[in-house]
């Protein structure tokens, strides 16, 4: 087993966020693409509330105005934040974490 140090970069943002007439995470996951980094997942959340208190859920037939949308990246520090300068731009109402981490290669 080696564990290798990397940088992990989320970001929290809703699924009809938008930038450019394009979704935001979309946008994201492709300048993620762009700079070169390992990897990028968007993933949908089922639930969630950020700094305005209302709380995000699928809602009826699993359609809802706002889902959460969580965009995680893992690569070496300069890369990461290399990409992070090029989004944290776009992101006007979200969270964007950056944190180290241990990626466990086989």
């Amino acid at each position: 087993m080696k564990l290798e140090k990397k940088k992990c970069l989320m970001i929290f943002v809703e699924d009809s966020d938008m930038y450019q007439g394009e979704r935001l995470y979309e946008v994201i996951v492709r300048q993620i693409h762009k700079h070169g980094l390992a990897g990028a997942t968007a993933v949908t959340g089922i639930a969630g509330f950020g700094t305005h208190g209302r709380i995000h859920h699928k809602g009826l037939f699993g359609v809802s105005d706002e889902k959460p949308i969580v965009v995680v990246a893992i690569d070496s520090e300069a890369k990461v934040r290399e990409a992070l300068e090029a989004i944290s731009g776009m992101v006007r109402e979200g969270l964007i974490c950056l944190f180290d981490t241990e990626v466990v290669a086989p």
